[in-house]
C-alpha cells in the first residue's frame, strides 16, 4: 500500500544527507512510498536533493534560527548586537514558515513524519501536532538538538543515533535505531581503498591525510592545518586532500603544493573517506558513523562552542572506547603543532591507525537508516488502522 512521508531537516548537509539514506531504504521497503522532503527556501544545502531517484518532490520554506553558543554568559549575548539582530530577522522567517508548513502538512496529508533536526523541522513538527499528524524525531548528538527538544512533546516516539541513557526523553519513547549512513559507505579493505583512489586520480602509494570540518568547514581546523601544511607536505610521500567548506577556500590564498588538493565540498565524500589513511574531523556523530562503517583512523577536534556542548560528550564516548584520538581546539589554536605532532605519530604507526578504525567500527551501528525506515513504514501502518 502506498504510503506519503515527510523527510525535513536542514540546517547544514549533515542533516540532509542521512535523510537521502533513509529515502532509499523506505524504497527498498516499500517502492510505493511516496516521499516528500521539506527543507530551508534558500538553504545552501538543499541542492543536496535535487535529482535524487528516491525523492518524489521538494517542497521549501522559511525557517529561523536561533543563534546561541555553549558556555557564553548572558552579558555578552545581551550585548551581541549582530546575533541579537539576526535572531529577530529570523523570529519573523520562523513565523512565515510556520504559516507555510501549516498549509503543507494539510495539503500533502502524509501518513508521518520524520523530523531529522536543524531549524526548519521546527515549524514542520508544530504544524504536524496541531493537525494530529504523527512524526517521530532523530537525534544523532548525545545530546538533543534545540529544534527536537522544542516539538518533543508530540512525537510519536524519539529515534536516536546512540543508546537510551544519553537522551532525557521519557525512556519508553526512545528508539535506538542508530546514526544514519549513506548506502554508499562500507568497510575500506586495502582493495577498496585503492580503487577509490584509481577513481579520484590520488596516488596508491602515498599517505593521505582528508581534513573536513564538514559541510560548512570549520576555521579553527582550517587555520591549523593552513599553518602546518608546509610541515606536513614536507615529507615527498604525503598528500593532503582538504575540505574546507563553501566559500571558504581563501585561507590557503598566497601558498599551494601539487600534493595539495583543496575543496570546498568534495562529492562523493564516500570515496575520498575510503582513500585516506587519517582523517582529521569534528566531532559530528553523522560523520563519526560513516567514519565508523569504514573503519578509519581519526583525529576529532570538538567543536567546544556548540549547544548542549554535544560534541565534546560524543567526543567523549568515543575517548572512551579508544576509537579516536580527542585533540582540544582550544590548545590546537594556540599552538598548531599539537595537531602536527599527532598526525606524524599516527601517520607513522599504522598498527595504531588499524585498532583506531577497528574500534571505531566497533561501537558503530551498520544498519541505521534500515532500522528507521522500519520503525516509519510500521507507524504510517499504525495511522492507517486507526483511521
Amino acid at each position: 500500500m502506498s504510503k506519503r512521508i515527510i523527510l525535513t531537516g536542514g540546517g547544514t548537509g549533515g542533516h540532509i544527507t542521512p535523510l537521502i539514506a533513509v529515502a532509499h531504504e523506505l524504497k527498498k521497503q516499500n517502492p510505493d512510498t511516496y516521499i516528500i522532503y521539506v527543507g530551508e527556501r534558500n538553504g545552501k544545502y538543499a541542492a543536496l536533493t535535487k535529482d535524487n531517484p528516491d525523492i518524489d518532490e521538494i517542497r521549501c520554506i522559511f525557517a529561523g534560527k536561533l543563534r546561541r553558543y555553549h558556555g557564553e554568559s548572558w552579558l555578552r549575548r545581551i550585548f551581541d548586537i549582530k546575533t541579537n539582530l539576526l535572531n529577530l530577522r529570523d523570529l519573523f522567517l520562523f513565523g512565515l514558515g510556520f504559516l507555510q508548513a501549516l498549509v503543507l502538512v494539510k495539503r500533502l496529508r502524509p501518513d508521518v513524519i520524520l523530523l531529522k533536526g536543524g531549524f526548519v523541522g521546527v515549524p514542520v513538527g508544530l504544524a504536524a501536532a496541531l493537525w494530529k499528524k504523527p512524526f517521530i524525531t532523530h537525534d544523532s548528538d548525545t545530546v538533543p538538538g534545540l529544534a527536537n527538544r522544542v516539538v518533543s512533546r508530540w512525537a510519536q516516539c524519539h529515534a536516536t543515533g546512540m543508546p537510551p541513557e544519553y537522551y532525557p526523553y521519557p525512556k519508553k519513547s526512545i528508539r535506538f535505531v542508530g546514526v544514519l549512513v549513506g548506502k554508499d559507505y562500507e568497510h575500506v579493505t586495502h582493495d577498496l581503498k585503492q580503487t577509490y583512489r584509481e577513481q579520484l586520480g590520488l596516488s596508491k602509494n602515498a599517505m593521505i591525510i582528508l581534513v573536513t570540518g564538514g559541510s560548512g568547514g570549520a576555521a579553527s581546523i582550517n587555520s591549523a592545518i593552513r599553518s602546518i601544511a608546509s610541515e606536513l607536505l614536507s615529507d615527498e610521500h604525503r598528500y593532503i586532500v582538504h575540505q574546507v567548506g563553501i566559500g571558504k577556500a581563501s585561507v590557503y590564498k598566497g601558498y599551494a603544493h601539487e600534493r595539495l588538493k583543496v575543496h570546498e565540498l568534495l562529492r562523493p565524500m564516500y570515496a575520498y573517506t575510503g582513500a585516506a589513511d587519517v582523517i582529521v574531523t569534528r566531532a559530528g556523530a553523522n560523520t563519526m558513523a560513516e567514519l565508523g562503517i569504514q573503519a578509519k583512523a581519526c583525529i576529532v577536534l570538538p567543536n567546544p562552542l556548540l549547544t548542549g556542548g554535544h560534541q565534546l560528550m560524543n567526543a567523549a564516548v568515543w575517548k572512551e572506547h579508544q576509537a579516536a584520538e580527542i585533540l582540544d581546539e582550544t590548545l590546537v589554536k594556540s599552538d598548531p603543532t599539537i595537531l602536527l605532532g599527532s598526525l606524524n605519530k599516527l601517520l607513522d604507526d599504522s598498527k595504531q591507525r588499524q585498532l583506531l578504525g577497528a574500534n571505531l567500527e566497533k561501537i558503530t551501528v551498520t544498519n541505521a537508516a534500515k532500522n528507521l525506515a522500519a520503525l516509519l513504514l510500521k507507524s504510517s501502518q499504525d495511522e492507517t488502522t486507526k483511521a
